[in-house]
């Protein structure tokens, strides 16, 4: 449960979340701090006993990963929620992730290399909630625009769906606002703004897509929600654990 002090954004009029079955114990699988802002927030204001599970070994190169995994780190301490970081194996994690998209490295996003990522994290939450007397798991990973809410959704209920006791809740958390509400917070959190979807492949492309517009390739670890430039030059570099 929050057992901090710090307000949450009150200036709106959020309505009351009933998880399904009215349970108030949810598992929720992050993707970064970014999506999760305002899923966190929406949950505290309703009350809701949650707990994030941190699973992403398709986020590459581990420079990336780390980021966005401190910066969801940083403000889940920030509510004091608890937070499960299942990479603890992310080399060997990776190694399977990318076994797995083998034969799908040129397919468009939110294509099958997509549906195969999410079910391999979603089946981890799903196993973890089955497991630890979670009865509901959802994932921020909807909320964002650039995904197929219905492709995230089918990969949250089929993985859901072996076990008896766990389900999945496919709220749609860009209604009323959410998506909005997930920029103003980042910006109000200064979040790391990642600038692709996180896999190698979803790196390239967009490393592409830059360089047939006269752009220059992504840099990892420099710009940040609510800065006021964001040319490369006038950002610092973040701190993190790893030099890779």
């Amino acid at each position: 449960m929050n057992t901090s002090d710090t307000p949450i954004v009150t200036d709106i009029d959020r309505p009351v979340l009933v998880p399904p079955g009215g349970h108030k114990k949810v598992l929720l699988h992050s993707c970064c701090a970014p999506c999760s802002g305002e899923v966190m927030e929406a949950m505290l204001a309703s009350g809701i006993d949650y707990t994030i599970y941190f699973y992403n070994p398709n986020i590459h190169p581990l420079k990336e990963y780390m980021l966005r995994k401190e910066e969801n780190m940083r403000f889940a301490d920030k509510f004091g929620i608890p937070f499960i970081d299942k990479d603890d194996d992310y080399e060997n994690d990776r190694k399977e992730w990318f076994a797995k998209a083998k034969g799908m490295e040129f397919e468009p996003e939110r294509g099958i290399r997509c549906t195969m990522c999410f079910d391999m994290r979603f089946e981890k939450a799903a196993q973890y909630a089955h497991e630890n007397g979670f009865p509901v798991f959802t994932s921020s990973l909807g909320i964002s625009r650039w995904k197929d809410m219905k492709q995230i959704n089918g990969c949250g209920h089929r993985a859901a769906a072996p076990y008896d006791d766990v389900v999945y809740w496919d709220f749609n958390w860009r209604k009323g606002g959410g998506s909005a509400r997930m920029i103003e917070i980042s910006k109000r959190e200064h979040f790391y703004q990642q600038e692709y979807c996180g896999c190698a492949y979803s790196l390239r492309d967009s490393n592409a897509h830059r360089k047939s517009q006269g752009r220059i390739p992504i840099k990892l670890g420099v710009l940040y929600y609510g800065d006021e430039s964001t040319q490369y030059e006038n950002v610092q570099p973040a701190k993190i654990k790893t030099d890779e």
